[in-house]
């Protein structure tokens, strides 16, 4: 049975606003409509929910989804990273559209460093996330998809996840099985779990989906189920 990502990874929201400005970004929409913040484009670091990573129930956080991982001003990556240190119990996702930006080395073993890729063109950010942020764990989003992304280099990377563009965006592209079938094939290539997105279950059918998570994330989501 398909299940919603966001049963198995909560938003922390540590940080809302970006400031790429991608015309499709869901995110900039839920911060406007429920007035999260005063300005979008212009991030800001909530330290109240430092908080929430003391809790002693493991957790699987996505510490990015409403900004991006190279807009993070240094003092609160100090902060953010010597509280996750405190709390191993939890894994903490984090993704980036502009790894060129983003110069930061963790040794903390659950910090997973990730990327997103859309287009082919964007492909060289896989190699640029290795080149600029020092991790022990790596990770590719591939979401929204709006193309064949072809041929990738996957070495390094432990997980991927796919999905396609929601919402009602004027000019909305959906993902293409072959496409989202392209990516799985290379990273069954390289022994990598797969985790397609509830939202590609139209697209895909139910048969064809495919929900894998790292090691890490079962031991500390679904095992404590």
């Amino acid at each position: 049975m398909t299940v919603c990502i966001k049963s198995l990874i909560q938003n922390m929201n540590i940080v809302v606003g970006c400031t790429i400005g991608c015309g499709y970004c869901y995110a900039r929409n839920n911060c406007n409509r429920f007035h999260m913040t005063e300005n979008f484009s212009v991030p800001e670091y909530i330290d109240r929910k430092l908080r929430l990573m003391d809790n002693p129930k493991p957790h699987v956080w996505l510490m990015t989804g409403m900004s991006d991982f190279s807009d993070w001003a240094t003092a609160w990556k100090k902060e953010i990273f010597d509280r996750m240190a405190q709390n191993p119990q939890h894994a903490y996702i984090f993704l980036t559209k502009r790894p060129e930006r983003a110069h930061f080395k963790t040794d903390n073993e659950n910090a997973w460093m990730g990327v997103t890729v859309t287009r082919a063109s964007e492909k060289k950010r896989l190699d640029d996330l290795k080149k600029h942020i020092e991790a022990k764990h790596y990770h590719a989003t591939f979401e929204p998809l709006f193309e064949d992304i072809g041929e990738i280099d996957l070495n390094g990377y432990e997980w991927v996840v796919v999905g396609t563009e929601t919402g009602k965006r004027k000019g909305k592209i959906d993902a293409k099985p072959e496409w989202v079938l392209h990516i799985v094939e290379q990273a069954r290539k390289n022994n990598i779990p797969v985790f397609m997105k509830e939202d590609l279950l139209p697209i895909m059918g139910e048969e064809n989906m495919i929900q894998e998570l790292p090691q890490q994330f079962i031991k500390k989501v679904w095992k404590k189920r």
